[in-house]
């Protein structure tokens, strides 16, 4: 049995004609990243490669922990007291993960950096396994209510360091979607690192059919089958990534409130959204707040998400009411 999500349409795609199809593959902030679609007769590939390289070079300036001389990198070894002008790219994002920090209760917070490098998940490998000390010590340094706007620029209020990577990459997603459109793709589906947007319909009248990965989950169909037609899917869950330290599993998601790394049931929780910036947050909060309370800030902001849980029986899917009113 299949499952099909579809999203509801008010207004009909028009399916491209004389369009000619374009593929566009890569590499970019450590992952794979590809471009798919069907083009106008006056689409310029030479030009659409070259913005893109301008794109990814600009994110990875302004938001990559991995690159030394980073603007982040510059944020988070200012002095205390120390203010820094944004650039809009790094704005944006800062201003959805405050909101989504605020939405999600701190589930999503986007100053845990130190906690993150001190754990040897981010650009700056550990030495040895942190102590409980040192980590809370790291964790009073943290906090997303510490962070302070004026206009443009941003505080530092000392030892606070910001790590974006949930949300970093899908707002690349919907930026690349948005150069994609004003390039000439009258339809496409869009892709880095697993998380996906997709927007028109094929010449056949078909859409960008996705399949989720899940876990088999009782009560779940074989397949489920996404309709991407304005719309971004994003995961967030140690059903791939996880290491196993002294027969535990360790996720690579540090819980905001403990500075450890989190202890969920959640193997994975995938979230459907027009934005992939957004959908990519409010995975990483799902999973740190738990399934109960993860499905609860759902239905409350009426996120369609669909999470499999670990059970000694095996894995149990739940699904919001708006992931629900999509199939």
């Amino acid at each position: 049995m299949n499952r099909v999500l579809v999203p509801q349409i008010t207004t009909p795609p028009v399916a491209p004609c004389n369009a000619q199809a374009v593929e566009f593959c890569g590499e970019t902030m450590g992952t794979s990243w590809c471009v798919r679609g069907f083009a106008a007769p006056h689409f310029d590939s030479a030009r659409f490669e070259n913005s893109v390289d301008v794109l990814f070079a600009d994110i990875i300036t302004q938001m990559s922990p991995w690159a030394p001389d980073s603007l982040i990198n510059r944020y988070n070894e200012l002095a205390p007291g120390a203010w820094i002008e944004l650039p809009a790219y790094f704005s944006a994002v800062i201003d959805c993960a405050l909101a989504i920090a605020e939405h999600s209760n701190g589930a999503f917070d986007p100053t845990l950096g130190a906690l993150v490098d001190l754990w040897g998940f981010g650009a700056t490998a550990a030495e040895a396994a942190p102590t409980a000390a040192r980590i809370a010590d790291t964790l009073s340094a943290s906090g997303w209510r510490k962070l302070k706007r004026d206009g443009a620029r941003l505080f530092q209020p000392g030892g606070l360091r910001l790590d974006l990577n949930g949300v970093a990459k899908g707002y690349a997603v919907d930026q690349l979607a948005d150069l994609a459109a004003r390039a000439g793709l009258l339809s496409y589906l869009i892709e880095i690192g697993g998380e996906l947007k997709g927007a028109g319909v094929k010449p056949d009248g078909q859409p960008w059919w996705v399949e989720l990965e899940h876990p088999s989950a009782e009560g779940a169909p074989q397949r489920t089958l996404v309709a991407l037609h304005n719309l971004a899917i994003a995961s967030s869950g140690d059903y791939r990534r996880f290491e196993m330290v002294d027969d535990k599993r360790l996720s690579h998601t540090i819980s905001p409130h403990t500075g450890w790394p989190i202890e969920t049931a959640i193997a994975s929780a995938t979230v459907l959204h027009t934005s992939c910036m957004h959908a990519d947050a409010y995975a990483t909060a799902l999973q740190v707040l738990g399934e109960s309370d993860g499905l609860a800030l759902a239905e409350a902001l009426g996120l369609a998400v669909i999470v499999n849980t670990r059970t000694d029986a095996g894995f149990v899917e739940a699904l919001s009411s708006a992931a629900h009113a999509l199939a």
